[in-house]
């Protein structure tokens, strides 16, 4: 079997399993329920016949639904999109011209998923899109509530903030409450709305084969036969209900279909308002997609050229036969989630289903009260704007929460397209203001030379950063070394570029400050110069007495536990010490592959000799190599570093504590030189308390006992090596001991402690 073929057969038993079915099938049907009144209300809220709306969620459901590589997205006309449509109709001059300009917009779609358009999806602000599904939520809560109570004067689907009926979202909810609300509707949509919040409170319920909404429906149909028996203010009219056009036969619905008029082919006007529906269609399509990607539970990723590839083939349909243009929708998506799909055949059947009804029972579904429907898209509001969002992005700081709320309230007082501008226009600002920070890092380093400024340039660093860079060269004290770092950059404006050569060859000279450059690129013509010493040198281990050597170290400590080393150039390092080596101190440390000296001291290559054996312990051959770095390498300091939670101290303790022998409790030949010498630092008392103690206090002992042996070995290499003495008798080195601690990374120098046991 061909590739292709096999890859559609699986694709087609995925989406027909029984799994799969059973919940697509009824979040089809929700959708089908949601999407028919918006269809008509869009229609209608655009000036153009009521058909068309239907005609359109009919492909966007059929043919989108099945070119869409988005698993949970649903397309239909667009809120969106109600005002441009109103506008070109009128500019055009009849709705079979339009029709031929939404033929061109799916065009120049096609043409843009073809292009690969779609990958712009991925610079659109998660603050900006999760602000957008808020939005949409808080609409729906604030839309539906004069719906929910029979007020039915604007329709559905106007989502914009100034209504078609003169008033606005909020002013639309004052006049219901100051008119008599409508009795029967009010009933219905309040019943249905308690009926759905219990329904998915209920476990057994919520988990049931049978959809909430798909109830709710048929309650509020139920309903509302049983008030027009009762009459009065029971009976709900046909204005409180849908009102899909009734066709007497198929032929009138044929009638219905609409063809562009293709003699207005020559107008520019047409392809410019082509152009317009295409790129505020392809728009709102992709911020759509996107965010439905980020509610759909299994956080799949829907392809978004793919997506206005198959929106330009249901626009250009649509406008072949008579309707609106569409978009991915997030009211109908969210509600399509919401109901548990779990692929795209809920779109597709959704659409299957409008088909259906409307040609063969439009007047069984004129009995559904909009009150009903009003009921589950406050629910699905609710979802959508939950606390738990707003909580969530105000604890993610105001970078992300100011252009979430931004979001919210440009959408909820203008339209959909406003709001999301004036939700990217904010976040730019911030991304703007975050980036004239951080393309530059100040940080001030005590070098072994001396201390140093160090510029570092982020990855790329723009004419917004000019302002910035200048104001530290200004700030540059007299007689300070400056290093300018573009390890990690990749681009830098011109403009910059000429700011930092003339603080390199005159300005800063001229003040007296010393300018050291690193990593620029050839193509800057900038030559790395370094003037300062960040490792090693014969100079400075010359200059340098053994206290300042041991500053140096404690220094690097304190660096390394706040996490501000030093950024060492150890390609540098390691040319300039290949023919030779000057180290400043020598480490005996133990074995332990947590306590690396170098990094614990933040220390460059060539400035440390290390020697580790298993309890920092002195023998013959480790006290040799400690001679000969005093002798004959001129290190300046010897520190014995031990650490805590040491296994060799432990592990000596034990053995000497149950007095067990060394080989045949460890299996190790040689061992025994080790806990000999670590024994010379503990008493018999102390050997009892380890013994007796559990936890805590046996840690205490240890720890005890391995600040005692590193004392004890700094007491022997004193004693054992004449090498040695004479040089600390001459003040050329000291020998300080250490302990390290492997939890906090903080390192406590012994100086001026002596052994005792």
């Amino acid at each position: 079997m061909p590739l292709g073929a096999q890859t559609m057969s699986t694709s087609t038993t995925k989406y027909f399993s029984p799994d799969t079915l059973k919940h697509d099938v009824p979040a089809g049907v929700v959708v089908f329920l949601v999407a028919l009144p918006l269809c008509l209300g869009i229609a209608l809220a655009s000036g153009a016949p009521l058909f068309s709306g239907l005609v359109t969620g009919i492909i966007a459901g059929i043919v989108v639904g099945s070119l869409s590589g988005s698993h949970t997205s649903v397309s239909g006309p667009a809120a969106g999109l109600t005002a441009i449509v109103a506008s070109q109709i009128a500019t055009l001059g009849s709705f079979d011209a339009f029709l031929l300009a939404v033929v061109v917009g799916g065009v120049i779609q096609i043409a843009l998923g073809i292009a690969k358009a779609g990958a712009l999806s991925a610079y659109f602000p998660s603050s900006v899109i999760k602000g957008l599904l808020a939005a949409i939520g808080v609409i729906l809560i604030l839309k539906q509530i004069p719906h929910l109570l029979g007020r039915d004067s604007n329709v559905q689907g106007d989502w914009a903030f100034l209504q078609l009926d003169q008033y606005n979202t909020f002013t639309e909810i004052i006049q219901t409450f100051q008119e008599q609300i409508h009795l029967g509707a009010a009933t219905v949509g309040l019943a249905c709305f308690l009926l759905l919040v219990l329904w998915n409170r209920a476990t057994m319920l919520k988990d049931s084969i049978v959809p909430g909404p798909l109830v709710v429906v048929l309650v509020g149909v139920a309903l509302q036969l049983w008030f027009a028996t009762l009459g009065g203010r029971w009976e709900i009219g046909s204005s409180h209900l849908v009102q899909i056009p009734v066709a007497q036969s198929l032929g009138e619905v044929v009638s219905f279909l609409r063809l562009p008029d293709f003699t207005q082919w020559a107008n520019p006007a047409i392809y410019v308002a082509g152009l317009t529906i295409a790129i505020v269609a392809s728009l709102e399509t992709l911020l759509c997609l996107e965010a439905v990607d980020k509610i759909d539970p299994q956080r799949r990723h829907s392809p978004p050229s793919r997506e206005l590839l198959a929106q330009g083939v249901g626009n250009m349909i649509a406008g072949m036969v008579g309707g609106l243009p569409m978009t991915s929708v997030i009211v109908r998506s969210s509600v399509n989630v919401n109901t548990g799909a779990r692929s795209k055949l809920s779109a597709i059947l959704h659409g299957i289903l409008l088909l259906f009804f409307v040609v063969l029972f439009p007047v069984a579904l004129n009995a559904i009260p909009l009150a009903a429907l009003a009921a589950i898209l406050i629910v699905t509001g609710f979802k959508l704007a939950s606390p738990t969002l707003f909580q969530t992005m105000w604890n993610q700081g105001r970078y992300q929460f100011i252009p979430f709320i931004t979001t919210i309230v440009g959408i909820v007082m203008t339209d959909l397209l406003s709001g999301i501008f004036l939700g990217l226009a904010v976040s730019i600002f911030f991304i703007l203001k975050s980036n004239l920070r951080k393309p530059i890092r100040r940080v001030v380093e005590t070098h072994i030379d001396r201390e140093l400024l160090n510029i570092e340039l982020a990855n790329q660093v723009s004419f917004l950063n000019r302002a910035k860079l200048d104001e530290i060269f200004n700030n540059a004290q007299p007689g300070s070394h400056v290093l300018i770092d573009a390890s990690e950059t990749d681009y830098i404006d011109p403009d910059v570029l000429s700011l930092i050569r003339e603080f390199k060859e005159e300005k800063g000279p001229a003040r007296g400050v010393e300018v050291s450059l690193r990593n620029f690129q050839d193509r800057y013509e900038l030559r790395d110069e370094i003037r300062f010493a960040d490792y090693s040198t014969r100079e400075l281990q010359d200059r340098l007495t053994p206290e300042q050597v041991l500053d140096i170290l404690k220094e690097g400590n304190r660096r390394f536990c706040s996490g501000n080393q030093l950024s060492h150039d150890y390609r540098r390092a390691l040319a300039a010490t290949a023919k030779g080596q000057t180290p400043l101190a020598v480490v005996l440390g133990c074995i332990d592959s947590r306590v690396p000296a170098e990094v614990i001291f933040d220390a460059n290559i060539g400035d440390i000799f290390g020697v580790r054996v298993a309890g920092n312990v002195i023998g013959t051959k480790s006290l040799a190599s400690i001679e000969y770095a005093v002798a004959v390498a001129g290190v300046k300091l010897i520190l014995v570093l031990g650490h805590t939670r040491c296994g060799a101290v432990t592990s000596s303790l034990e053995v000497l504590s149950e007095g067990n022998d060394v080989e045949k409790a460890s299996g190790c030949q040689h061992l025994h030189a080790i806990v000999d010498e670590i024994g010379n630092s503990v008493s018999p008392t102390e050997l009892g308390r380890f013994q007796d103690s559990v936890g805590e206090d046996r840690d205490n002992v240890v720890s005890e006992v391995v600040r005692r042996n590193v004392q004890n070995t700094v007491d022997q290499i004193i004693e054992r090596s004449r090498t040695i003495r004479e040089s600390v008798a001459a003040g050329k080195v000291k020998v300080v001991g250490a302990v390290y601690d492997i939890e906090t990374g903080k390192t406590s120098f012994l100086v001026g402690e002596t052994a005792s046991v």
